[in-house]
């Protein structure tokens, strides 16, 4: 893949925190003196393209407003321009190409550095409403009972209607130990709850590899964690958990699969592997091609690019690196909070034969973005491209079907019949 200099190629889910409109091709300067701004424009000659826009009716509103609007003091020049950059990209209709003042651009790196302040949620846009894409393991907001594709309709009653992922963000997130009521419409349901979170701050570890056993019989297994209790026909599994594609995620991955696939390779009893990518919203498109690279032979391709786009992918999306577990059997685990880079490394698995989909219909995010800083804290994402599985399925706004599907009950909310699915699937 041709390495773009100083830009991260990302893939941002809904996650990814939404907010855009660049101030066009000058740069400001504001300062003020007696209640009054006074504003000076640098580099105001457009570039090479763009010498046919009229800025005219920007400043002319921008000085009726300070001439006529009756509250002077809510007149905040950087705001105003923030909110003008805000609407020249959202005028695009990609919501995961956005703008990101300082304070969100610091929410989202921190998010993909694995800690921050707030409940513990990835949002995202579907159908014009702010939705929960996943909440993460052990967070305020999982404990609260947000679930995935959750719609939030109203944060500390302010209704979420026409709100941006960033305006949402900025509502939902604060101080640990503060509280926040988020009204929630489950899916499929009609009847609105009220749900009251104390935020925290949140530690995102990406990885978890451990082993398990299994009592199974008939057409089930029943999961023994930490194989106590399990009696008879025992069966001995490994189990992965990615929670996201961050910063850290190669590193933490690196640092645990070497020991791991040894035991795995040493102990015969093990039947394979469960890859659990549930509620894993997504990050980096290159932690997602070494991630899928540990289960395929090198040469194989991990995602290809549609045609119309502009990234050259070639052979940076092929394998490229001799895997630890390319011979092990595998199931993946999906299911609605599973995004961008953990549907490509699902769907990469199963165009591969490498391994089947077990659970639910996956978020459906087919569009890879650059991830730029602007200066002064700020930064933009950018839709760059379409990506597409091995076999040439974009799945945008589709998601990827499984090829066993099921469901958690809702009756019995401590057993995960979708893993006991999974383990079952890997004795066919």
């Amino acid at each position: 893949m041709k390495r773009i200099k100083a830009i991260q190629v990302l893939l941002v889910i809904a996650v990814a925190f939404l907010a855009g409109y660049f101030f066009g091709v000058n740069k400001v300067n504001v300062e003020w003196k007696n209640y009054q701004p006074l504003l000076s424009v640098v580099s105001k000659e457009p570039p090479q393209g763009l010498t046919d826009i009229n800025f005219t009716p920007f400043w002319s509103v921008w000085q009726k407003l300070y001439a006529s609007y009756y509250d002077k003091t809510k007149l905040d020049p950087q705001k105003m321009l923030n909110g003008a950059i805000s609407g020249m990209v959202q005028s695009i209709g990609d919501p995961f190409t956005v703008y990101l003042p300082p304070a969100n651009n610091s929410d989202f790196k921190q998010g993909l550095a694995g800690q921050f302040s707030g409940i513990g949620a990835e949002l995202g846009v579907k159908d014009k409403n702010i939705i929960v894409i996943s909440p993460l393991d052990g967070s305020p907001a999982k404990r609260s009972g947000i679930r995935a594709g959750d719609i939030i309709a109203a944060v500390d009653g302010q209704t979420t209607a026409g709100w941006t992922i960033v305006q949402a963000v900025e509502k939902i997130r604060g101080p640990k130990g503060t509280t926040v009521t988020l009204s929630i419409f489950h899916k499929g349901s009609t009847e609105k709850q009220e749900i009251k979170i104390t935020r925290d701050v949140i530690t995102v570890k990406s990885v978890e590899m451990k082993f398990d056993k299994a009592e199974c019989s008939g057409n089930s297994c029943k999961v023994i964690t930490d194989a106590k209790g399990c009696t008879s026909n025992c069966v001995d599994f490994a189990y992965i958990r990615l929670s996201q594609f961050g910063d850290n995620t190669e590193k933490e991955w690196t640092n645990l699969i070497g020991s791991f696939a040894a035991k795995v390779h040493a102990n015969k009893n093990v039947k394979g592997i469960v890859l659990d990518l549930r509620n894993n919203p997504g990050g980096y498109l290159s932690d997602a091609i070494f991630i899928a690279s540990e289960f395929l032979d090198k040469g194989k391709t991990v995602v290809i690019e549609d045609p119309s786009s502009s990234l050259e992918c070639d052979s940076g999306c092929k394998v490229k690196r001799q895997g630890e577990l390319t011979s092990i059997p595998v199931v993946v685990l999906i299911n609605k909070g599973s995004a961008s880079a953990s549907e490509i490394v699902a769907g990469a698995l199963r165009d591969n034969n490498r391994g089947i989909l077990v659970g639910e219909t996956t978020f459906g995010k087919g569009t890879i973005q650059t991830a730029e800083d602007l200066g002064s804290g700020a930064g933009i994402h950018i839709t760059i491209a379409k990506w597409l599985t091995p076999n040439g399925l974009w799945i945008n706004e589709k998601g990827l079907t499984p090829d066993v599907t099921i469901s958690l009950s809702e009756k019995e909310p401590d057993v995960d019949s979708q893993l006991e699915k999974a383990v079952f699937e890997l004795l066919k």
